[in-house]
């Protein structure tokens, strides 16, 4: 193949500047030191340790950690990149690449056109999810030359059909990362051991992340563009910036069953992660703090971790200063 080359100002779609949550400048939305109180149905009073109660709720607790596979059925790629979509049907792909370029990035263009940048590092065999539902999608490798410079290293589609609006949110991936042995996913069983429905689940959760984990400000200003979340280092350190908060929600809600959207976009004028989930009965649930018994609205775990709750309900409103970009 004849390598091309390219400025990546025209291949760089996304760019991780989420972590302060702002625009550089002085924002109308700057989280702050106050923790809100959030009157919830399940009631948990959160403390350092999982569940407070020793009953067992009539929902089952288990893990339910799905893997994603690169069995080599169907791949595509070059000498240094694998692109396997064995399982795309599924809503994933695993790539692996074994070259030797500084930097190399990979787009994911959905059958919308909407385009996903990601960094693949280096022997590897990582997972992407396919968020854009079903057709076909463009993968393209790129190899860093020099400065801003790419090299296209390999580009073509791949069909994927029949994906459903639930798989991609379950399964993990590079940025809800989890297994069966993370830290993140056995907290979720313990503090989910009294739940009686996904509800339950999803309270309970909320209310030990909105609770123990801090936001970070110094993170979030030196933080990396390459940065990943890692779920487990989260839950070790009790601090993160606005995509630690969602990619740990994340993990734990879809390491119980639950559907779970990890979004990026702007709250307001911040660029900013958050998190959606589906109810069984109640359909996708775009961001939930808090359920009266009978209405929910919209959950936002940094936020709700930093700021008083009148002053998050008054910025969130119904909805309307959320404008999701990218579905992970």
């Amino acid at each position: 193949m004849i390598k091309r080359f390219i400025s990546t100002t025209c291949i760089l779609c996304l760019t991780f500047s989420l972590c302060a949550c702002s625009t550089g400048g002085d924002s109308s939305v700057t989280p702050s030191s106050v923790t809100p109180s959030v009157d919830i149905s399940a009631n948990t009073e959160d403390t350092s340790d999982p569940a407070d109660t020793n009953v067992k709720g009539s929902r089952d607790n288990k893990s339910v950690c799905l893997t994603p596979l690169a069995d080599g059925t169907l791949t595509m790629g070059e000498e240094t990149v694998t692109i396997d979509y064995s399982h795309a049907d599924d809503g994933y792909i695993c790539v692996t690449y074994t070259g030797d370029a500084e930097r190399t990035r990979m787009i994911i263009t959905t059958p919308e056109g909407v385009a996903y940048t990601y960094d693949l590092n280096k022997n590897v065999c990582d997972t992407f999810p396919l968020t854009g539902g079903g057709g076909t999608y463009n993968v393209g490798v790129y190899e860093l030359i020099s400065g801003n410079d790419y090299s296209i290293l390999f580009c073509d589609d791949l069909s994927a059909d029949a994906i459903d609006e639930f798989t991609p949110y379950l399964y993990p991936n590079q940025y809800v990362k989890f297994d069966e042995n993370s830290r993140a996913v056995k907290l979720a069983s313990e503090l989910v051991y009294p739940a009686n429905n996904d509800a339950d689940v999803i309270s309970y959760v909320y209310n030990y992340v909105i609770s123990n984990i801090v936001y970070d400000y110094d993170k979030a200003e030196n933080v990396e563009s390459t940065y990943i979340p890692d779920v487990d280092n989260i839950l070790k350190l009790k601090k993160g910036i606005c995509f630690d908060y969602a990619s740990l929600m994340a993990s734990m809600l879809r390491s119980q069953g639950i559907p779970t959207r990890l979004e990026i976009g702007y709250a307001g004028d911040a660029y900013h992660a958050w998190i959606s989930t589906y109810i069984k009965d109640v359909g996708w649930v775009n961001g939930i703090i808090k359920f009266d018994g009978k209405n929910w609205e919209l959950m936002d775990p940094t936020f709700a971790a930093n700021m008083s709750e009148s002053s998050l309900k008054k910025f969130i409103g119904e909805g309307d200063n959320y404008i999701t970009q990218y579905v992970y």
